[in-house]
């Protein structure tokens, strides 16, 4: 009789308990629940932030593109393709600096919130490689086009072949060619891109890169801009990154991959962009390349939170949201050798 009493006592309490487990379960996916409805309340959108001064002529696109009801990889498109077809713009598309045998070749790449993504590199004699990069996306099983290949895919879809060489861009490569040093310069956009996050109507985020890539590069060379994890990279459940300055750096570090990584261990955009530049930093203090050395990061989050950061100044970049519009913002920075 006791043991069937202990048995019948235990039995009771073991109900208790798994009473008492189911309980803070339902509490525990009430409060998740409250607490995302909160993020969804304090979320910003759209948002849309890019790199340099000819982002704000491609933001504006872009979020005319989203409020007249285009996707974000349609008003993206749209917007990057306005520093491809500007001449003025010397480190982008149409009328960027050759390389050191005086061919433009290009780099492009996008990205959506479902993690797809299309990439061109070495790109020649197409006006805009973002959208030879979003057919990728679209129309093939693979993420990156290069070289030739990029340029038969291109024109399998339709695209033009032309010149992209102007006249002021060869004028220059033709002063160049006299000393041929191949020294890049910081903070002047020849050797920087375009790149541009966005947090769309509902709330998703996309993002891409283009650009001409760095001025009298070797023939060849392919930096971080068309290179997933590299040049950009982005996680819907977190948010985005891309890179500015010298591709080289960027790509040994996989850095816009570690900025998104670092917001998912719940750092702020500042936070993340300001440890992945100081960690450049300490991974090239002893390089050749430190002479040379100009990183910079946009990042944005889930909730329309965004910040850049460089290692020097003079990195800035374009901010579009419903509140304050369309401007410049200057990035934050730090030269950890002036400590």
């Amino acid at each position: 009789m006791s043991q069937r009493r202990d048995f019948i006592k235990k039995a009771a309490l073991g109900t208790i308990g798994i009473s008492t487990v189911l309980s803070c379960k339902e509490l525990t996916e009430k409060e998740d629940a409250t607490a995302e409805k909160v993020v969804q309340k304090n979320q910003k959108k759209p948002v849309i932030i890019s790199t340099w001064n000819h982002g704000l002529p491609a933001n504006e696109e872009t979020w005319n593109s989203l409020k007249n009801g285009k996707s974000a990889l349609d008003a993206i498109e749209a917007g990057m393709k306005i520093p491809e077809a500007d001449p003025k713009v010397r480190s982008v598309g149409y009328g960027g600096y050759p390389d050191r045998e005086g061919k433009v070749t290009l780099d492009a790449c996008i990205m959506d919130h479902q993690s797809n993504c299309g990439s061109v590199s070495f790109l020649q004699g197409i006006k805009h490689p973002i959208s030879v990069a979003k057919r990728v996306l679209q129309n093939t099983s693979h993420v990156m086009l290069s070289g030739q290949g990029a340029l038969q895919f291109a024109l399998s879809e339709g695209f033009t072949e032309e010149n992209l060489l102007t006249a002021e861009a060869e004028r220059d490569w033709k002063k160049w060619v006299e000393e041929s040093k191949y020294k890049p310069v910081i903070n002047i956009e020849n050797h920087d891109t375009i790149s541009m996050l966005v947090v769309d109507n509902d709330g998703n985020i996309s993002g891409a890169c283009t650009t001409s890539g760095a001025a009298w590069k070797m023939h060849g060379r392919v930096g971080d801009s068309p290179i997933i994890g590299a040049g950009l990279f982005l996680d819907n459940e977190v948010g985005a990154a891309a890179a500015t300055g010298l591709g080289e750096a960027v790509i040994r570090t996989a850095g816009s991959a570690m900025v998104v990584e670092l917001m998912r261990q719940g750092k702020s955009p500042l936070e993340a962009c300001k440890e992945i530049v100081e960690r450049i930093y300490d991974k090239h203090k002893n390089h050749r390349d430190l002479e040379y050395l100009q990183v910079g990061f946009i990042a944005l989050n889930k909730n329309g939170e965004y910040a850049g950061y460089s290692l020097r100044s003079g990195f800035n970049y374009a901010v579009y949201d419903e509140e304050y519009g369309n401007r410049m913002e200057d990035a934050a920075f730090k030269m950890p050798w002036e400590n």
